[in-house]
């Protein structure tokens, strides 16, 4: 439900229109807990855990399509850094994770658990730890349906 709203928030503030867009990100803190600026960038088939209770995204951020994001999980910036993070498509951010300043996530890359990610994570790659740091890499035929389990 967060992510529809953000939508309509989205689309509103790409027309210009100022109060309405605010309007829903309020609505969104209050009744989710998360916080989804409508000027972020977000992607088709996105799945906030529990509605992203916990949630908190930058304002210029932007997440690919078909990514899963955990529960407290923070995408911002970084004091210093005027970039923010790029999420590609296929990303799994596990609950609790941070991913701070310029960087980008790759193509089906994961994100453990309350890892802190500030450096680049290429595609297929599992990052886990604080700094994040990668463990594996997956070949493309090994990268879990997470969507899968959803339907479960």
């Amino acid at each position: 439900m967060p992510l529809k709203l953000h939508r309509i928030a989205h689309a509103l503030w790409a027309l210009g229109i100022p109060v309405i867009p605010q309007l829903i990100r309020l609505i969104n803190r209050i009744v989710f807990g998360v916080v989804l600026p409508p000027s972020a960038r977000i992607g088709k088939n996105v799945m906030l855990s529990y509605q992203g209770l916990g949630t908190v995204i930058h304002d210029r951020a932007v997440i690919g399509d078909r990514c899963i994001i955990g529960t407290c999980v923070t995408i911002g910036g970084r004091s210093g850094h005027e970039a923010v993070p790029v999420i590609e498509d296929g990303v799994m951010i596990g609950s609790g994770a941070k991913v701070l300043g310029p960087v980008r996530v790759g193509k089906c890359a994961s994100i453990g658990a309350n890892a802190v990610v500030l450096t680049d994570i290429p595609d297929y790659a599992v990052a886990v730890g604080v700094p994040a740091k990668v463990v594996k890499y997956l070949a493309p035929d090994e990268v879990p349906d997470y969507f899968a389990v959803r339907s479960v």
